[in-house]
């Protein structure tokens, strides 16, 4: 028995020793095992929601460097015209109030203001009939509505003259006070002016008083 004993003891030590050779190191207790380096995040799909697309951003838009168009003045077209008066007693025919195109009124006239503009007569391709003016130095509104032969042959050589009525006297001092309120040369005058500008109302002329430029 003593040798079976010692057979099975050594077959067992011979084992023992194949499995201490040959198996796996012992793990060492605590010991952290390496850390494996953080795995990268997969990049943004372009369909993923915030994801930035690959193309460059488009360029901001620049601002328009034409000139925009200025906006129409208001209060009318100041335009030089040669500015002239006449009355009934040099009108055609003498001594009448006749006017070649009724508008406002039927006779010359008017008080001056914006709803009865006194007349005034032109060539009609200058000026189109019922157009109303504004006369600055005598503070009356005009209306277009009588022809002026001297006018007319101005304008053939684009030369703006317009003749304002001074009054229905037939006496010499109306002649007097037109010329006295003529100027030489060319005078401002404002073209479909607003309805709302300072008047001194009346006729230029009138027993025996002439109008005075401002």
């Amino acid at each position: 028995m003593v040798g079976g004993t010692l057979a099975v003891t050594l077959a067992a030590l011979a084992g023992l020793a194949v499995l201490t050779t040959g198996g796996p190191p012992p793990a060492v207790r605590g010991q952290a095992a390496a850390a494996a380096p953080p795995a990268q995040p997969p990049a943004p799909s372009s369909d993923a929601p915030g994801a930035t697309p690959g193309a460059s951003p488009s360029a901001k838009p620049r601002p328009s460097t034409s000139p925009s168009r200025p906006a129409p003045a208001p209060g009318g077209r100041s335009r030089d015209f040669s500015v002239t008066f006449y009355g009934a007693a040099d009108n055609d025919p003498p001594g009448s109030r006749d006017i070649a195109y009724a508008s406002v009124h039927r006779q010359a006239g008017g008080s001056g203001t914006w709803a009865d503009p006194t007349t005034f007569a032109t060539d009609r391709t200058e000026l189109p009939v019922g157009t109303r003016i504004y006369f600055a130095p005598l503070r009356r509104y005009f209306v277009m509505e009588d022809d002026c032969t001297e006018c007319d042959q101005d304008w053939t050589q684009r030369r703006p003259h317009i003749d304002l009525w001074a009054g229905a006297a037939t006496d010499s001092g109306i002649v007097r006070c037109e010329d006295s309120l003529t100027r030489d040369g060319q005078s401002a005058v404002l073209v479909n002016p607003p309805p709302n500008l300072p008047v001194t109302p009346g006729p230029l002329y009138d027993d025996g008083r002439c109008a005075r430029r401002q």
